[in-house]
């Protein structure tokens, strides 16, 4: 019997690359850490590719926006949640679906999936990388005005950066790529010094070889060469109730799989 009032909160964040093509993959994951005794008590899902979408699972509350054969996110949490917002406020004509705000036990959960950003012109432009650039300006003042209220948050995503060389198999080879470009460095780097923290990074500051996607070609799964884009950020409150943050590679080795795999923070009640 698992006591809940001691044990702490896990949230996970899982691009799935199509909710319909990985649902059953969805269920094991939380099937697994079910049976392991450390129930997800929270779970975001990006890249959803779907218009609508049913119940995911039946033990949890669920918020989503979708959009039809792209994008998409979604917000499973155990217990009641209650729907902040789901668009990311600075541009009232983005209607892409790429943000989700809910509040749950007095914490706001942010689940994003950030733009790509590709192709980069020779400039540093291109009206792809513009708008991810944008994007990531919007969500800081966002996150700028949650930390002036004091609001505890955690922002959890496929983000589409590439915080630093050592989250990238070949550094040279993403030089100028939207996901490792200077101007997205810079971005990520405003957001930071917000007072937030890379949890991963925190917990595991000099481990290499810490992907969370493979892409499906080249046999970059099999040669592990990967890159780390997926990501929690914890407001400086979280960050106090920080235990762990842990990339789970096991749902990529699965029968047809997302070419991302998920990452897994535990927080102190």
């Amino acid at each position: 019997m698992i006591d809940t009032a001691l044990s702490p909160y896990v949230l996970a964040s899982w691009n799935v690359n199509s909710i319909r093509a990985r649902i059953d993959h969805v269920t094991r994951f939380l099937q697994d850490y079910q049976s392991r005794g450390a129930p997800v008590d929270v779970l975001f899902l990006q890249e959803l590719k779907a218009e609508q979408i049913d119940q995911i699972h039946p033990d949890y509350t669920q918020h989503a926006v979708t959009q039809k054969s792209y994008n998409g996110v979604a917000i499973l949490t155990k217990g009641p949640s209650t729907l902040i917002c789901d668009r990311l406020a600075g541009d009232k004509d983005d209607d892409q679906a790429r943000y989700l705000e809910v509040d749950w036990n007095g914490l706001r959960l942010i689940n994003i999936y950030l733009p790509n950003g590709n192709p980069v012109s020779d400039e540093g432009a291109g009206e792809k990388f513009l708008y991810k650039l944008a994007w990531m300006d919007r969500l800081y003042h966002h996150l700028k005005t949650l930390r002036e209220a004091n609001c505890p948050f955690v922002v959890g995503g496929d983000f589409n950066v590439i915080p630093a060389d050592i989250d990238c198999y070949d550094p040279a080879l993403w030089r100028g790529d939207a996901l490792f470009h200077p101007r997205t460095h810079r971005a990520w780097r405003m957001i930071l010094n917000l007072g937030l923290v890379d949890a991963f990074r925190v917990i595991h500051p000099n481990t290499p070889h810490a992907y969370s996607f493979w892409d499906y070609q080249g046999g970059a799964w099999q040669n592990d060469l990967g890159i780390r884009i997926d990501h929690f950020l914890l407001s400086p409150a979280l960050t106090d109730r920080l235990l762990s943050c842990a990339i789970d590679k096991s749902p990529r080795g699965w029968d047809r799989p997302s070419d991302h795999t998920p990452v897994v923070l535990k927080l102190s009640r």
